[in-house]
């Protein structure tokens, strides 16, 4: 299995942890990786709470580590509508 297909699968098992948390919405996963390392990981938790993109980002910055040059790997596209919680700009 490929770094990039790892990546993912994590992302896919982060997501479960929302099951039966998050309905109506999906479920979804999301890591951080810089140099083939995941450095940060989120999951959508509860309907209204953070994004998985916006946990995994917070995640990272209680590490200490920084955002720029990583590659998110996230279960579903990136939020791009206004509801409960607003995308990130």
């Amino acid at each position: 299995m490929s770094g990039e297909d790892l990546h993912m699968r994590r992302a896919i098992d982060l997501a479960e942890r929302g099951r039966h948390q998050v309905m109506p919405n999906p479920l979804v996963g999301c890591v951080l990786v810089r140099d083939g390392q995941i450095v940060a990981e989120g999951w959508h938790d509860h309907v209204g709470g953070l994004h998985a993109e916006q946990m995994a980002i917070a995640d990272a910055e209680s590490r200490g580590v920084a955002t720029q040059g990583t590659t998110a790997y996230v279960t579903l596209e990136p939020c791009n509508h206004f509801g409960r919680t607003p995308p990130l700009h």
